[in-house]
């Protein structure tokens, strides 16, 4: 099978590689998933770079998210999941290789139905960032009604709060950095769009919820964003933070301010949620995709052999959207 694959960290220019692999052959309860397109992810350039890890195998296949259809199945599998059009979350994770191949071998629970109006650019682009979203806003119960904040609303995992959020029923604001994401974010239904290099964060969602404040935060860079949540927490509000910008990250907490609150500080490690989380999650995932209402973007689309450049993209920091590789 055609596969990308790295036996060294690095540069992606560096260390990525396109050439030809067996096809593996599932065990019992895995399936294999002819893989049509592949989802990049800020982790799997982590990976690739050694963020806060050394190489664990001789040899990685890339990224964790796809969409395909099941071709082979293992023992314990029912014979009719095959031809099905499936997602795939974590295919990386504890394991050599993930989707960035022809085909990919997973627990069959890691591949999960894709309803047939849903394209595989879409399906490509859940995994990670909606398990991520999912559990930072639904961990403590019900959305409708609630006020939301999403901080990096234009983001992967931003537009995927955006878009669960709005389709539970919750209030949303959100976060942007210029003009361009601030489109997005409105495009996929945020009530309100705040511009962090320009307006006062805390100070207009007072105004909007009437003295009330928001109830969820959803953070991608709670190091600088403390402040401005703790300004406009609702009591008892959850601040839910999956990012961090450097492996050896530390955050100081004001604590009094913060037991005023009664705020509850989640950190949120995808990998590490359990299956009873991320298979409530998938319902609610899968919900959201049958009404239509997700539709997140895409922004850039690359062949398999072209990479590397699809890793220096997002890298670069100027894609706004999904980055997908097709097979």
């Amino acid at each position: 099978m055609k596969a990308a694959f790295y036996e060294v960290q690095g540069s992606a220019r560096d260390v990525l590689k396109v050439g030809e692999l067996p096809i593996p052959e599932p065990g019992p309860d895995e399936v294999r998933v002819r893989i049509h397109v592949s989802g990049l992810n800020p982790t799997d350039v982590k990976a690739r770079t050694g963020f806060s890890a050394d190489m664990p195998y001789p040899r990685i296949i890339p990224h964790q998210d796809g969409a395909g259809v099941i071709d082979a199945v293992g023992a314990n599998v029912s014979p009719e999941r095959l031809g099905e059009r499936v997602w795939v979350y974590e295919a990386q994770y504890g394991q050599a290789t993930g989707t960035a191949a022809e085909f990919v071998v997973v627990p069959s629970r890691q591949a999960v139905h894709l309803p047939d109006t849903v394209s595989f650019e879409v399906g490509a682009s859940l995994g990670i960032p909606a398990l991520t979203a999912h559990h930072c806003l639904c961990s403590d119960g019900r959305l409708e009604g609630r006020r939301v904040l999403i901080h990096g609303g234009a983001g992967v995992v931003g537009t995927a709060a955006i878009l669960l959020a709005k389709w539970a029923g919750a209030w949303v604001a959100t976060t942007v950095m210029n003009a361009e994401q601030a489109a997005v974010a409105k495009e996929n239904g945020a009530d309100l769009v705040l511009d962090r290099t320009s307006e006062d964060i805390a100070t207009n969602i007072m105004k909007m919820t009437e003295g009330f404040g928001v109830d969820r935060i959803v953070d991608v860079a709670l190091k600088d964003n403390l402040d401005i949540n703790l300004a406009c927490l609702s009591q008892g509000g959850v601040i839910s933070a999956y990012a961090t910008s450097s492996a050896s990250d530390e955050l100081s907490i004001p604590l009094l301010k913060a037991m005023k609150h009664g705020c509850v500080l989640r950190f949120v490690y995808i990998y590490n949620v359990s299956n009873e989380f991320k298979k409530a999650a998938i319902e609610d995932i899968n919900s959201c995709l049958e009404s239509g209402c997700y539709l997140p973007k895409i922004g850039l689309n690359m062949p398999l052999q072209n990479i590397a450049e699809a890793h220096e993209a997002l890298e670069s920091s100027k894609i706004i959207g999904k980055v997908l590789i097709h097979m």
